[in-house]
Parts: structure tokens; C-alpha cells; sequence
């Protein structure tokens, strides 16, 4: 298990759980002063924590007028000294309480009194007091409750080590569910099981990147030796090296996965896949990626693809895909639209990826090309397309003829075909839809042209075609500059210059400022691991970021701008402003998410969680869920030993940290600044094992 946190930085200030304050000056009491304090406790134990409570005296030893000895008692007695010292106190309070009624009575007229300009700085200044007297109430509960306050969640069953929520292909097949549609996502909103997921037995933290992208260590993940043996296609090559798996070719003359798309490229016109930049493709959906290897190869070229299948108990293409750090999740389209926006990727990439694409009467191609960009590119690997095969089969003969000819009515022009693979282009204009010769799918009506579909059923019509997004990826800037929108493309998305710039601004600073609290933290908490070399600060020690209140999409911009090697999981909540197009067009992935719904992905994916605002933005809204199934899902989505980021307001902050202590994290709270109402909540999930049985 990790080593508890230290200070962090110089100049931030931190709180944390620390209760040998309270130890070390309760063990020094007297023994009367203890007794007096225990006769008192037991009813004062649930009071409310009122700030003047203090100001009230307290009968409740006396309640009906006599001591202890059986005689009356009398507050005002003189004759003795106890007497006169209770006096002597009851006038000191009464005194205080008079006091802070004239000082409230002062301060009420005086605000009345002054100008209006000056109102909201007081105001601000009211906030703040109030804030930091409820951080310090909650700090004294914290002290006298102690451990026995909040109960800490109990660990899993063994059965929920790869345990995905939403996805339960058994429950859906008896149900009645079946042509496919027995791998979609399903939640039933309903009360959670709250409970902390435990890695596997044998359990190691990934390899850090670059080494991690072509080697994982084979106990993280669910496959069987069988399977990592039977593995062989162009996707799904792999090799078991004693307690790892390795995706690196096996010949040191010849890669695959490179000549494959070197092949790609040249069918479009281009050199090498270098080139991919050159004519717009920044961004690629891989739909059944295999074991992510067609991401992996791209990435070393700014290339970012997001791989996209259904779930799988063993040997899965997601899980083994995010394993190596690579950009997954879970996803069908059999019967429920993608979650993200129409117009979203640059190529679609379909190398045996299991989809039967002359089904259904195409509806499956017509949500390919909704969320394919103008002049994107459509790549598809199979055995179906190859010559000598069809010539053989005249059922595949078939096949292939309804694909080709549905391609064409949805305005694809096929660029080239070559044993295997074809490669089409979707059109530039929109125009094209209505000028077609043969008859095809309609165009999607306006009203029911929706951008930003979230699970909604299959539509057999074209979307996207209404959007004041339709830009050809050719007519817009190359990547990097693509990140950075202008004035007339901000107005696309209804934003000016200003909004945009000062979140981009503020967020460069947040991640300077997380960076350099974390780097400390990580390397002085973490000696290093038994064959394992110095990690070179800091950007090395993260692969991936999931980002659960994305906004504009500045986290992942500053983080690319500071020269981090990782990738950004920009989530837009459902709950809140939907940005998600903006964020896609800016050259990064991302999907729209319902934060109270489980997360279509398996557990211990993600290095690092961010999420900033997102607890005042679901605050606002009205949910069936509860704060503790947001906590327990991010837990289930964070390997061990990675770092979760909260930042909101002070009264948000306090009540996140009330709960983690129940998730077992180490946790420090962190000002941001002095004039702000802000505050940081760092947090580190340990390296909980599961004793072998």
C-alpha cells in the first residue's frame, strides 16, 4: 500500500486527517476535568454544532432543581465560593452575548450605510467567513468524531474484479435480447452496490510508456494463455513472454502493423502514414480495434485514436487495449446511436472488426457516416472484399455488391481497393445528398437532426447534414493549429474570443500548479520499485487522464502544451453546457457521459482523475443517485496508487472529503489561493491485494 501524503509544495496551505492534536492535548487533562467533561458528553454528544453555542448555560445536571446530593440548587447563591466562580461565569457570557448583539446591531446599520459599488466586495468577503467557519466546524467534528464517524466501504467480491456495469450480455440474452443487441448498454437506474473493487492476486502497476504500450504484465489483465496463443490476426497479434504479453513484432526486418499503414496511406495518395496530418485526419475511430495496435503505431505519429468495441468477459479488445495506455472504451452500435456528436472523427477504421456491414439494410453505415467528418475517410479491412474470394462465393459476391452500392448512395467515393482493404472518402458537400441518381436513405429532417444524440435508437436517415459544423477536415487548420480556434470558428459554438482565451489561460496555470504540487508528492512518496529506474519528472509517471467536467477542452490543451506524453478522456456531462462538438473539433477525443450512470469502461483504467466544477454542476441538478455512487465509480475507474484532482468550492470540497475517508484514500485539502472561494482536493487511491486464497 502506498505511503501516506506529505506536505506538497511550499506557500500552499493543507489540512488533512490528522487527529494527534486532539491526542496530545486530551492526555494531559485531569482526572476531574475529564469526569466533568464525560457527565456532560453523553447529551452534548448529537447537539448541533451551533458557533455560540458556548454562550448558553448548561442545566442539564440540574434539570429539576437539585444537585446531586438531593438539595435545591441555586444559580444565584453567593454563599459559597463555587457559587460566586458560576456567577462570576454566567455574567461573563451574558457580557459576550450582549456584546456580539451590539457589534451584529453595528454592522447591520453600517451596511445599510454604505455605497452600492461596495456591496459585493462585502458580500465576497461575507462568503469567504462564512466558508472558512464551516471548514473549521467541519474540521472540530472531524477531531471529536474521530474514525467512528464515517464507516469505510467494504472491498468487493472476487467476481468484481473486471466487473463492468450496464454491460451484462447473460441478464440481456434473458431478457429476450439477441441479434446483437445483447452486447449494448443497458442501465436500470436504481440503488448501487457501494463497494471498493480489489485488483487481481498477482497485481502490478503498469510499465510506465513508452515501454507500457507494447508490453503489459499478463495477471492485470483477464485472458486465458489459450487465447493469447490463438491470437494472429493483424489487430490481435500478441505473444505471452513469461509474466507479460508483448505486442511488438516478433521479427525485427518486418512490422506488420507499420507496412499495414504505409498500405493505407498510399491508397489515399500519401507517402506514409506521416502524412495522415497533411490532408486533416487528426482524429480516428477504431471500431473493434483487436489489441489496439493500430492506435498504438499511430500515436507516435499525433495521431489519436479512440478504439471502440463490445464487451467482452475474456481476452478483451477494450480492456487489453487500455491496459497499454492506449485511448478505449466500450461501445456497440447494433441498435443505440455512438455518444458522441455527428461529424466527430477524421477516418473510421474497420480492420475484422466483426461488423456485418450489409445488414439491417445499412442503418450500421448510415451512423458510420454521421459521426465521419466531412471528406473523412472510411478504411475497411475483410475478408469479404478480396477478388479471388468472391469469385469463389457468390454469396459474398452479394455481400460485398450491397456495401459498395450503399456507399455510393451515401455520397462515398472509393479511392481505392487492394487485396483486403478498401478505402472510401466521404463527400466535401452536402449538396451531393440531393442531387443523387438512385434512390437511398433520406435526409434527417431538422428538428429531428439531433447533433448530440446520448443512446438514442438507430436512425435510418442521414444526419449532420443541417450542422453549422460541416467543414471538410481538408478546408480546416492542420494539427497542432487546430487546437486553437479563431474568432469566426468560436462563433460556430456560440463562444467569443474573451471566454475562451481566459479558460485556456486559467487552465495553463492549473496544470503548472498541479504539476508541481504532484511531483514532489509522487517521488517522495514512492521509493523506487525493485528494477526500476528514476523516473524523469513528471510526465512520464501518467499514460492517461480522465477528465469528468471537460468544458471547453483547456485541461487537455494545457497539458499537451506543457509537453505531457499522455492523452485526455474529455468527458461532457449530460447535466451541464454539452461542448463535446467543440472538443472533438479541436483534435481531441471525448464522449458525453451521465455521471450518474457507471462508465462504459472496465476497472482500473485511468492514471489520473481531474474534475473541476463537476460537484457544484450536479449540485444543481436532481438526481437519483447519491455523492457516495459518484465516489465508489471514480474508485472502480482509478488504477492503484493514481491520483484523483477535485477542484470547487470550499462547502463542495468538504463534503467530498467527509466521504473519501469512507474510500480509504489518502487525502489532503489544499487552498488555492487567498482571494479565491476555491479549494483543491488531492487525493491518492492505494494499492489495496487481495490475499491469495
Amino acid at each position: 500500500m502506498s505511503r501516506p501524503l506529505h506536505r506538497g509544495a511550499s506557500g500552499l496551505r493543507i489540512s488533512g486527517h490528522n487527529h494527534d492534536f486532539w491526542d496530545s492535548n486530551t492526555s494531559d487533562r485531569t482526572e476531574k476535568e475529564d469526569s466533568d467533561r464525560n457527565r456532560s458528553s453523553e447529551q452534548n454528544y448529537l447537539a448541533p454544532r451551533s458557533p455560540f453555542r458556548f454562550l448558553f448555560v448548561d442545566n442539564s445536571n440540574s434539570k429539576h432543581g437539585f444537585t446531586e446530593n438531593g438539595f435545591g440548587s441555586d444559580h444565584f447563591s453567593i454563599g459559597t465560593p463555587r457559587s460566586r466562580h458560576k456567577l462570576a461565569l454566567l455574567f461573563l457570557k451574558l457580557s459576550l452575548f450582549l456584546i456580539v448583539i451590539v457589534a451584529l446591531t453595528g454592522s447591520f446599520w453600517w451596511t445599510i450605510s454604505i455605497s452600492t459599488s461596495s456591496r459585493g466586495h462585502i458580500f465576497h468577503g461575507y462568503r469567504r467567513l462564512q466558508e472558512q467557519l464551516v471548514s473549521d466546524l467541519w474540521e472540530i467534528g472531524e477531531l471529536s468524531l474521530g474514525p467512528s464517524r464515517l464507516k469505510e466501504l467494504e472491498f468487493c467480491p472476487e467476481e468484481y474484479e473486471y466487473f463492468v456495469p450496464c454491460f451484462n450480455v447473460t441478464e440481456n440474452l434473458a431478457a429476450g435480447f439477441s441479434d446483437g443487441n445483447e452486447y449494448d448498454r443497458n442501465c436500470e437506474n436504481g440503488p448501487r452496490q457501494n463497494c471498493l473493487v480489489l485488483p487481481p492476486v498477482n497485481y502490478k502497476i503498469p510499465l510506465r510508456w513508452p515501454t507500457g504500450r507494447d508490453i503489459i504484465w499478463f495477471s492485470n489483465v483477464k485472458i486465458s494463455a489459450e487465447e493469447v496463443l490463438s491470437s494472429g490476426s493483424l489487430t490481435k497479434r500478441m505473444m505471452k513472454e513469461e509474466d507479460k504479453i508483448s505486442f511488438r513484432s516478433a521479427s525485427l526486418m518486418f512490422d506488420s502493423m507499420e507496412d499495414y499503414s504505409h498500405q493505407i496511406a498510399e491508397m489515399i495518395g500519401l507517402r506514409n502514414e506521416s502524412n495522415f496530418i497533411q490532408v486533416g485526419v487528426r482524429t480516428i475511430l477504431d471500431i473493434g480495434c483487436g489489441y489496439g495496435s493500430y492506435g498504438a503505431h499511430l500515436f507516435s505519429k499525433q495521431l489519436l485514436t479512440m478504439c471502440i468495441a463490445n464487451y467482452e468477459s475474456s481476452g478483451s479488445q477494450v480492456q487489453l487495449t487500455l491496459e497499454r495506455g492506449l485511448p478505449a472504451m466500450l461501445g456497440s452500435f447494433m441498435s443505440k446511436q455512438l455518444p458522441y456528436p455527428s461529424l466527430s472523427f477524421d477516418m473510421l477504421h474497420c480492420a475484422r472488426c466483426g461488423v456485418d456491414w450489409d445488414k439491417r439494410d445499412g442503418i450500421l453505415l448510415i451512423e458510420a457516416n454521421r459521426v465521419l467528418k466531412p471528406g473523412g475517410y472510411f478504411v475497411w479491412t475483410s475478408p469479404l472484399i478480396k477478388v479471388q474470394t468472391l469469385n469463389r462465393n457468390k454469396e459474398n459476391q452479394k455481400r460485398w455488391n450491397f456495401v459498395r452500392d450503399f456507399a455510393e448512395n451515401l455520397c462515398w467515393e472509393m479511392l481505392s481497393q487492394q487485396d483486403e482493404t478498401v478505402v472510401w472518402k466521404k463527400t466535401s458537400k452536402a449538396s451531393c445528398y440531393g442531387s443523387r441518381k438512385s434512390s437511398g436513405p433520406s435526409i434527417c429532417s431538422k428538428g429531428h437532426d439531433v447533433e448530440s444524440p446520448y443512446y438514442r435508437p438507430l436512425q435510418n436517415c442521414i444526419g449532420g447534414t443541417h450542422s453549422r459544423r460541416w467543414i471538410p477536415i481538408e478546408a480546416r487548420t492542420t494539427w497542432p493549429s487546430r487546437s486553437s480556434l479563431n474568432k469566426n470558428e468560436l462563433a460556430v459554438y456560440g463562444l467569443h474570443p474573451e471566454e475562451f482565451i481566459e479558460d485556456s489561460e486559467n487552465r495553463k496555470a492549473a496544470v503548472r500548479n498541479y504539476w508541481s504540487l504532484l511531483s514532489p508528492l509522487i517521488f517522495s512518496d514512492h521509493p523506487k520499485r525493485p528494477g526500476d529506474e528514476d523516473p524523469s519528472p513528471p510526465y512520464n509517471m501518467l499514460r492517461n487522464v480522465l477528465d469528468m467536467n471537460a468544458h471547453f477542452g483547456g485541461f487537455n490543451s494545457a497539458l499537451l502544451e506543457e509537453g505531457k506524453s499522455l492523452w485526455v478522456m474529455n468527458v461532457v456531462p449530460t447535466s451541464g453546457p454539452n461542448y463535446l462538438p467543440l472538443i472533438l473539433d479541436r483534435g481531441y477525443v471525448g464522449v458525453l457521459h451521465d455521471w450518474c450512470e457507471p462508465f462504459p469502461t472496465y476497472p482500473r483504467t485511468y492514471d489520473l482523475v481531474h474534475a473541476e466544477g463537476l460537484l457544484s454542476l450536479e449540485a444543481g441538478q436532481r438526481h437519483w443517485c447519491s455523492l457516495l455512487d459518484l465516489f465508489t465509480e471514480i474508485d472502480r475507474l482509478l488504477r492503484p496508487e493514481g491520483w484523483v484532482i477535485i477542484r470547487d468550492t470550499a462547502p463542495h470540497v468538504e463534503s467530498a472529503r467527509a466521504l473519501i475517508t469512507r474510500l480509504k484514500w489518502d487525502a489532503r485539502v489544499i487552498e488555492v489561493d487567498s482571494s479565491s472561494d476555491e479549494r483543491l482536493l488531492v487525493c491518492q487511491k492505494p494499492f489495496f491485494k487481495r490475499q491469495a486464497s
